[in-house]
C-alpha cells in the first residue's frame, strides 16, 4: 500500500492514529442510559447523543480540512 493516497486533505487535529476506545467507552454510557430510561418509561425519548460525548474531549480533538494550501504529501499519506 506504498501509493495508496486520501482523496481528501482531511486529518484529524493531534497525532492520536485511532478514536477506537473513546467511542467504544460513550457508546456503553449512551446505551446504558437507554436501557434505563425505557426501564422507567417505555414511551421515553431516547436521550440526545451530545449529552454522552463531545467530539473536543476525544483522542484526535476533532478532525480539520487543510486545503490546498497544505496540500502536501505529508497530508495526503494514510
Amino acid at each position: 500500500m506504498s501509493r495508496s493516497r486520501r482523496k481528501t486533505p482531511i486529518c484529524g487535529i493531534t497525532t492520536a492514529v485511532s478514536e477506537h476506545f473513546d467511542k467504544q467507552v460513550w457508546h456503553r454510557r449512551y446505551r446504558k442510559a437507554l436501557r434505563q430510561r425505557l426501564a422507567k418509561d417505555h414511551d421515553a425519548e431516547p436521550p440526545h447523543l451530545r449529552e454522552f460525548f463531545d467530539p473536543w474531549c476525544m483522542r484526535k480533538d476533532g478532525k480539520r480540512y487543510y486545503g490546498e494550501s497544505r496540500s502536501s504529501e505529508k497530508f495526503l499519506r494514510k
